[in-house]
């Protein structure tokens, strides 16, 4: 997959004006289900994930006014993941302490057997990349025709090979490359209709 428009800097650097209901609105469509994915993964119950992704949303708009972008300090993604892994295990903890009908051993059950950080992560961070790129392409599909967003989406998303998928819509592999070019380079740009500009003949528009 490319890099997503909502995952530079600038959402990040908006979000810290708690007027921006735009940003705000935009980092809680790709966040609030992200995390709530996680926490259902991990065995809590709709009610308990609904909640989780409460708590890290708040902790977000609690620091929000003073983030700084330092790529070197780490990624924000990463820094999400340990604050929302961090609440799930305390939230764990506290069901534990007062177990519910499911009973206590249930919620001991689920902190023993988390997995470790390193593959947490990483299954974190693919979750990430998809929830970002169906959040980005629910805005720009219309720009496209059928054909274009399916050559992107076999070979940018489902790793397809250019190969296969050209065969499949009958075009050409060149072709295929440029409708994938044409709808990553929508994704990283602005906020702006898509130019329907000629590929040539054997190319999905």
């Amino acid at each position: 997959m490319g890099s997503s428009p909502v995952t530079r800097p600038s959402l990040l650097v908006r979000i810290r004006d708690a007027r921006d209901e735009q940003a705000w609105r935009q980092f809680v469509e790709i966040y609030a289900p992200l995390v709530d994915h996680y926490g259902r993964k991990h065995g809590l119950q709709p009610a308990d994930a609904a909640d989780l992704a409460q708590e890290v949303l708040q902790v977000v708009a609690s620091v929000a006014g003073r983030f700084e972008y330092d790529p070197q300090r780490g990624s924000f993604r990463g820094w999400l993941f340990t604050v929302t892994r961090n609440k799930l295990r305390r939230l764990l903890a506290r069901q534990r302490r007062q177990p519910r009908a499911t009973g206590d051993s249930g919620v001991r059950g689920l902190l023993e057997q988390q997995p470790s950080p390193e593959s947490d992560e990483a299954d974190w961070n693919r979750e990430h990349q998809r929830r970002v790129f169906s959040w980005a392409a629910r805005r720009i599909r219309g720009s496209f025709r059928d054909s274009t967003w399916k050559a992107f989406w076999q070979t940018a998303v489902e790793d397809r090979p250019a190969q296969a998928v050209a065969e499949e819509l009958g075009v050409t592999i060149g072709a295929v490359y440029i409708a994938k070019s044409r709808v990553l380079a929508r994704l990283r740009g602005p906020s702006r209709p898509a130019t329907a500009s000629s590929t040539g003949g054997t190319s999905p528009r």
